[in-house]
């Protein structure tokens, strides 16, 4: 395998994504109409049945509801009887997601489940041909192509978003992505993006493919019909929203780590005397998001340490040191209890085909 590499650092300071809590880049909006709606008047209709305004489609930094964007979704599946924005000769006719579900959920683990809803999409799709590989402690879904050239990274996502959000609905948690490579070129904008996967997305690469923790593949799928109903009746919008990563302090914090070395990282008194809060209300809010301080710093260093094993120049002790640990041993702890692999597997797996 082609290893992933990290993505590339940002300048200091405050993050510079505008991703509002529940809302959609107006940039995205755009990507759905592309193929799959006519400008002009067409589109000014579409969007205004949902509650879009036109006019923000010149506005590059617009944003909009994710419950508007997954209006939009449905409506377009509607009239174009596809679930897949018409960017695929075959597509998904209307009603695929709800067979999709119902056919994954009748499995009792999440990685049957998963075979399930990637045998049916690539039943499906003509130019997408997901697979399902297991390799010790992590997994992989791979993404065949039969055409040499490439999806725009829109597809990609759209694949993924339907892939990574069912799984999750069927795992009852988010299931956390490693890595994400595409065989596309990086695309101008990609905040909401990384915002809905993962930091570490990678382009240019020679095949596209999702890595996550294979524990998770071992977790048992218990859904009920009415579940069922009230996931499809809110769908898209909760796939959107519900298991991406939290836009919010602790992703402010997230993204405030990453630009320090690990050794600079604050003390959770010094965190919140530079936030202008008490070191009481940083827990009590970081609690409210489901997070603590130490849970924070452990996804920034698991990226971090992401990256640099697939980079084999680095090793162990110095990948250890960068990331603020007393020794390689209680890096190799770390890093098994945050991704179920040990450095050396995951380095090996990742370096197998560069």
């Amino acid at each position: 395998m082609t290893p992933p590499k990290m993505p590339p650092s940002e300048p200091r300071g405050e993050p510079q994504v505008n991703t509002a809590k529940d809302t959609i880049s107006m940039q995205l909006v755009r990507e759905a109409l592309l193929q799959s709606c006519p400008p002009g008047a067409a589109t000014a209709q579409v969007l205004g049945r949902v509650g879009i305004d036109p006019t923000q489609l010149e506005q590059p930094d617009a944003r909009v509801p994710a419950s508007a964007y997954a209006r939009l979704w449905r409506l377009l599946a509607r009239r174009c009887n596809d679930e897949f924005f018409c960017m695929d000769p075959r597509g998904l006719r209307s009603g695929s997601l709800a067979f999709l579900c119902r056919a994954a959920m009748a499995q009792p683990s999440v990685g049957a489940a998963l075979s399930c809803a990637l045998e049916f999409l690539g039943l499906m799709l003509e130019d997408l041909q997901p697979v399902l590989v297991r390799q010790q402690s992590l997994a992989e879904i791979v993404i065949g192509e039969p055409r040499q050239d490439a999806r725009r990274p829109f597809t990609y996502f759209t694949f993924w978003m339907i892939v990574h959000g069912v799984a999750c609905w069927l795992a009852g948690r988010r299931i956390p992505i490693l890595a994400i490579e595409l065989r596309c070129a990086e695309p101008d904008f990609c905040d909401d993006y990384r915002v809905m996967f993962s930091q570490n997305l990678q382009f240019a690469r020679p095949r596209t493919r999702m890595i996550f923790a294979a524990d998770c593949l071992d977790l048992p799928v218990r859904r009920s019909a009415e579940e069922l109903q009230r996931f499809l009746a809110q769908a898209p919008g909760n796939i959107l929203v519900k298991y991406r990563d939290p836009q919010s302090l602790a992703r402010r914090i997230k993204d405030d780590l990453r630009q320090a070395p690990a050794a600079d990282w604050p003390e959770t008194a010094a965190l919140a005397q530079r936030l202008c809060i008490s070191a009481s209300t940083l827990r009590r809010r970081l609690a409210e998001e489901g997070q603590t301080y130490q849970a924070l710093k452990d996804s920034v260093r698991k990226e971090l340490a992401i990256g640099w094993l697939a980079q084999p120049e680095l090793s162990f002790a110095e990948i250890a040191e960068r990331l603020g640990f007393a020794d390689t041993s209680s890096f190799h702890k770390a890093f098994r209890k945050w991704s179920g692999s040990n450095p050396g597997h995951y380095r090996s797996l990742v370096l197998a085909n560069a």
